[in-house]
């Protein structure tokens, strides 16, 4: 099973336009449609999709109308109960996929919250293969809140502590790698730059620019870091080597969410027991199928492209 923390889900509202985004002007909208979103959130949809168990976990408030999308889209949950509304993120998507988003704070957590959240990962993870802790952090808590997730688990759990997977940003990733040691980090090239305190020298391929940035944290402060680089692919890199993909010829329609799948094909490829190149195979796979969906769509097995998906040895 493969359990997802989303300490600040959003309702996604995703808007296509007919043309390009004009600001100051009033435009017309040719769709629209609402997803319930947060990184872990979309995380456990896919895994569901795909079959495998998934188990999301979230704080909501016991009349947030967020419930309702929750429960459309048929994700199992263990709602945490607090007081705040969850946010609402807007993405505007114009026919080239060129996305604009606007992300909204989310409800404050105070300290009984933040504990009782932490609670609850804790009795979700019981046989659980992986934990995935996916997203921004919420008002409240500090920086450091991911790395208080992975102490309780893992002093609950000891050996039988499901592997740890984190998916953020900022402060919060930081904080991961100094004090988390989780076993897979999930940054996009820019985020990593970021971590690093550095400035990617891309050139002409932007895989082999990440290589030596990610070698400085892996594997002396994670276990592996899966790094996606959008149109380029993503490159894996752990203690034993690091692989470099290229992903198939799609539409793109939305790139909203495409990272948060491309964790899911990885964790998805690991529950099968795929080497390491599969598991990056699948995660460029999943990733390219959410962007071929509009919104925040879960792809299945059955939207992934059938394109060949090269993988390469970085030396």
């Amino acid at each position: 099973m493969i359990v997802t923390l989303t300490a600040n889900p959003s309702l996604d509202r995703t808007i296509t336009l007919a043309g390009a985004l004009q600001p100051g002007e009033v435009q017309a909208a040719t769709s629209a449609r609402e997803d319930a979103g947060g990184k872990g959130i979309n995380v456990a949809r896919v895994v569901a999709a795909a079959g495998a168990r998934s188990l999301a976990v979230l704080p909501l408030a016991t009349d947030d109308p967020f419930d309702a999308a929750l429960s459309h889209s048929a994700v199992a949950a263990k709602r945490v109960p607090i007081h705040g509304r969850v946010r609402a993120n807007v993405t505007i998507t114009d026919p080239a996929g060129v996305t604009t988003k606007l992300n909204l704070p989310g409800a404050a957590l105070d300290d009984d919250d933040a504990a009782a959240v932490i609670a609850a990962v804790v009795e979700a993870c019981a046989g659980a293969r992986w934990l995935a802790l996916a997203g921004s952090l919420p008002p409240g808590v500090g920086d450091g809140f991911y790395v208080d997730v992975i102490e309780a688990v893992r002093s609950h759990f000891g050996d039988d502590a499901p592997l740890i997977a984190v998916d953020t940003s900022g402060a919060a990733l930081a904080a991961v790698v100094a004090d988390g040691r989780p076993d897979l980090i999930k940054p996009n090239d820019e985020e990593l730059a970021e971590l690093a305190g550095v400035e990617l020298e891309t050139g002409d391929d932007l895989a082999a620019a990440v290589l030596p940035v990610a070698r400085r944290i892996v594997p002396a402060r994670v276990g592996a870091a899966l790094v996606t680089l959008g149109a380029h692919g993503a490159v894996l890199v752990d203690a034993d080597g690091a692989w470099a993909g290229t992903p198939p010829r799609i539409r793109v329609a939305s790139t909203v969410g495409a990272g948060d799948s491309s964790l899911a094909g990885y964790l998805l490829a690991d529950l099968d027991g795929a080497d390491p190149e599969e598991r990056l195979r699948r995660s460029i796979r999943y990733g390219a199928a959410a962007a071929s969906l509009p919104g925040t769509q879960a792809p299945s097995p059955a939207d992934l492209p059938t394109g060949d998906v090269p993988v390469r040895t970085l030396a």
